[in-house]
Order: C-alpha cells, then structure tokens, then sequence
C-alpha cells in the first residue's frame, strides 16, 4: 500500500510575514446538525483519570475530549490544520503570536468561550501546584513556564480582550500553530476551576457533542454523547449521538461486530487480523496511520543502566525478528520500525545512522548479551507488561519467545487486566518490568514523536530517560523556521536514541478497523480515530 504523507510545510512554519491558520465553518441549528435518528455504537476504553484535557494523555480518554472539546484548530482526515474557534492565528517571528477566536461561542452549560478559556486552562495545566499534569510538558515552550517554580500565570500569556490573546514562546517555534488542535489546549469554562475533580467526572465542553445527561458516563462501561447545538463549528454531527463501549477484549468488541450490536470498530483483534476484510469487504479499512508501537525497559531496572544496560538493550533490540512478528501475528498489516516516528509524517527516513540496530541478529544479540554478562552476569525473568483488554498477548508472547529462543533467557508477559490499572502503575512508577508503549501522534509533526516521549521531564517521558545532547537537538529543530532544517535535527536527534535505546522499536501500526452495514460515510483520519461527526446511520 502506498504510503501518503502528509505536507505540513505551509501550515506549521512561519518565516517572514504573517501566519494566519484559515478554516471552514459552517452553520449549526438547534438539533446540533443531526441528520439521522439513531446513536453510532463504537469501541473505546476507559479513561485513565477524570476528564480534564491537560491531564489527559492517553487514546481512550483523547477519543472522547476530541468529541466534547473544541480547539482552536481541529484536523482533517489528512492531518491538516483548520480554524476550529480559531479565527486567526499570526505571527511574525514564529515567537510571538496572535490568537483571535470567534466571537459568539459558547460552553454547553451557556458559559461564553473567551480568549480567558484558553489562558486560565492553559495556565492551569502549567502550574506546578496543580501537580503534574501529564500534558504539562506542552506548555513548556511558553515565556515563564517552569517545573521548579508554581507558576500561576505565565507571563508568555496575555488576554487582550474576550477574543483576543497573545503567546510569546522562550524561542522560535515554527509548529506551534500545528499543536493547537491536541487536547492540551483547549479551553475550560470558569465553573470548572470550581472543582476540577467534579469537572472531570462530567465534563462541561464546547465541542460538537456533549454528554448525554446525569449518569452518561458508566466507568468501566461505556459514556453517551449527543450532539451539541450550540456547536456551530466544522464538524457538526450528522448522527444523533456516539456511544463509546468499553470493551474488556478487542475480540468481545469484533464478536459484537459480526453481531450487528457495534457500529463502528477501530481496533481489530489478531485473531480476526488474517479474514477481517474478506468479511466485511468494502466496509474495512487497512491504512497507515500515525502509530509507533514499541515497550520501554526504565533505566531504574537492573541491569539496564550504564554500558551494561546500553549492551542489553541492543541485545534485545537485534534478538526480535519483527519481519516474522508482523507477517504471522499481524498478517502484514503492521511495518517493522526503522526509526522512533511513523512513516506518514513528512521527515521520516528509513536510514537514519545507527537503525542497524532493529535488524534481526541472533547470534549478534547473543553476542552482546554475553558482553553485558561479563559486567554483571544476568538473573531473574525478562518481562514485558501489557493490557490484557487491548489485544497485545499474542505478540508479547511472540517476542518474549524470541528472546528466549535468541538470549537464552527466562522471558514472559506481565498482564494487567485493563489500560487504567496498567497506566496507573508506569505513571507512579511502581511497575518493576519492561512494558508495552506506543504513541498515537497528537499532531503531524516529527517533534510530537520525540519531544513528549524522551525529552527531559516530558509528561510521557515513562521510563525517564535523559539526555542533554537529545535535548539540545529538540531545541535546535524546533526553532528552525525551514521545515527540512527542522527535521535534519529531529533525525540527528534519533541518531541518539538508537545508541541509547531508551525504548525498543517495534513497528508502525495500520489503522484496521470495520463497521456495520448500518453506517455510512465511514472514514479514519490520519491518527487512526474515526472522524465520528460523519457517521450518518438509518433509523
């Protein structure tokens, strides 16, 4: 399948003159643009906190904002930037800019969206009294943020009037524009300073739909959503409403499929992977999507850290054969990484110095374990934590009996039962193990895939890797105002990663998914997430 990628050159940097994002809107009436009288049922997870965007970094509960909240820019199915609230937004310097948001806009409990929505929520996510956020890491980019200090207004942000604000960044920054459309920046009603924990139990958005009413979200269940109407944005829904199923298996969720009880699946099981589109046909998908998949080993485990843990890491890296992992667990719809990105973001090499490292070498992997041996001989199990609900078992086992086979080691999966319960430990790092991770990028840009995941403190920085030099090609990149300068710098940067190995590289994920007979307009974006405000579905 031919890989489209995706231009972000025009939309995310900013040399001279001014930058002005400029997007469609379109008309809402009080039914919230519903064209249809029935609910689309589809796959989801429960969230790993309450719901409250700048502590929320995670696909189950992101589904579910980017359906309430509406950003500044929302996008497309291509990953293309559009003015959501957005009315303009300008620079001159790709440092200082200018935000005008729509005038008229409002909360769905009648609260005004104001540039004050976007500053009070931002500033909250930033200040360190607040605790740490795990979106926090993106506002670091603005004037005054920090992580030593509480920060209660940073000085980068300033409100000129209810529709206008301005953002001055520490340094250039020439995607800035491109990540106003992930969650962490959208805005809050002032009630939700409140309580913030009642908030986020039941979130008041601004967004094309909103919660179905006192009780619409069933922990562990599922959530209701019906349209907004006084959303009046560019993704006006055309259904009557979303119900997102919490399913314990992604094979409960197919078998439902099959079953005509789920509309739409994302999110298909391995055991359906080999037959799913020869059943449901032309109501399937099989497309690249922004997906790294890989485990991370926290340097904090033994024999992980120094020039042992830098052997053992390769070791385990040249002893996973991922050729024959995607061919017969995913029957060729996963790629084998060659790099810490995803091959439809504009940027992406497939030969950055240092890849040589994914390639499958069992007597070299064995002979750098030996190595690592010689420093400290190895003892214990190898293992490697994943979900049990989110249909990982079969290649965790596939990789950790290659690393049996190839090391000659004890190796194993770690279950946990659910996302949450598994999340919940490596974010309070009280896992003992290697464990499953991935990215879903939040915008398309070769940045989203570093900065967030191995940046010093970056807020899914899980195993807490650390790497002045890294850090320092991250500053670099981002204040280049030539997306190709740019990314020279996001590639040397990678060069790091493959000598530090601070998580192994997998592969990139297709988006397969399929849905009912009783949809229509089906279409994934980029990100792999159906864009739900197009589902139409009869009666």
């Amino acid at each position: 399948m031919k890989i489209k990628r995706i231009g972000v050159a025009a939309i995310a940097l900013a040399a001279a003159g001014a930058l002005a994002l400029t997007g469609c809107t379109a008309g809402g009436g009080d039914t919230g643009g519903g064209t249809s009288s029935a609910i689309v049922t589809t796959n989801g997870s429960e969230p790993q906190n309450p719901l409250i965007p700048t502590n929320t970094n995670e696909v189950g509960g992101g589904k579910i904002l980017d359906a309430i909240f509406a950003g500044l820019v929302y996008y497309d199915a291509d990953g293309a930037p559009h003015n959501d609230v957005a009315e303009s937004i300008e620079t001159d310097d790709a440092q200082n800019y200018t935000i005008k948001i729509r005038e008229g806009l409002k909360f769905t409990n009648g609260e005004p969206v104001t540039a004050s929505s976007f500053v009070d929520a931002w500033n909250y996510g930033a200040n360190t009294a607040n605790g740490p956020q795990l979106s926090q890491y993106f506002f670091e980019s603005i004037k005054g943020f920090s992580y030593e200090d509480e920060v209660a207004e940073l000085p980068g942000l300033v409100v000129v009037d209810d529709t206008t604000f301005t953002v001055e960044l520490n340094q250039p920054e020439s995607d800035f524009p491109l990540r106003l459309g992930y969650s962490a920046f959208y805005p809050l009603p002032a009630s939700a300073f409140d309580d913030l924990d009642a908030f986020g139990e039941n979130p008041v958005g601004n967004g094309p739909y909103k919660l179905a009413g006192e009780g619409a979200w069933k922990h562990n269940e599922k959530i209701d959503l019906v349209p907004n109407g006084d959303y009046d944005g560019p993704r006006t829904p055309k259904n009557d409403g979303l119900s997102i199923i919490f399913y314990a298996t992604q094979d409960a969720a197919y078998a439902d499929l099959q079953g005509g009880n789920l509309d739409v699946l994302d999110a298909i099981p391995t055991s359906a992977i080999a037959t799913y589109q020869d059943e449901f046909g032309d109501r399937s998908v099989n497309q690249p999507a922004a997906i790294f998949q890989s485990f991370t080993i926290p340097g904090r485990l033994p024999h992980f850290s120094g020039e042992e843990g830098a052997l053992r890491r390769a070791a385990i890296s040249k002893a996973i054969d991922r050729d024959e992992v995607t061919e017969i667990i995913f029957a060729g719809t996963r790629t084998p990484a060659s790099d810490f990105t995803s091959p439809v973001i504009d940027g992406f090499s497939d030969s950055i110095p240092g890849s040589e490292v994914l390639d499958f070498d069992a007597a070299g992997a064995k002979e750098l374990w030996a190595q690592a041996d010689a420093i400290s001989p190895w003892d214990g199990t190898f293992q490697i934590a994943y979900n049990a609900d989110g249909g990982h078992a079969d290649w965790v086992d596939a990789v950790t009996n290659q690393l049996k086979n190839n090391l000659g080691i004890e190796a194993s999966g770690a279950p946990y039962p659910t996302f949450a319960e598994a999340r919940t430990e490596i974010t309070n790092r009280t896992i003992q193990t290697a464990f499953r991770s991935g990215w879903q990028a939040d915008y398309p840009a070769l940045f989203n895939f570093l900065g967030p995941l191995y940046g010093t403190g970056a807020g899914s920085n899980d195993g807490d890797y650390s790497n002045p030099e890294f850090d320092a090609l991250l500053k670099e990149g981002l204040a280049q105002t030539d997306l190709d300068a740019a990314n020279e710098k996001f590639q040397a940067a990678q060069e790091i990663l493959f000598k530090d190995l601070p998580v192994i590289p997998l592969w990139y994920s297709n988006v397969n998914g399929a849905w009912s007979q009783d949809v229509e307009n089906v279409q994934f974006g980029w990100n792999s997430v159906p864009l739900y405000y197009e589902v139409t579905k009869g009666e």
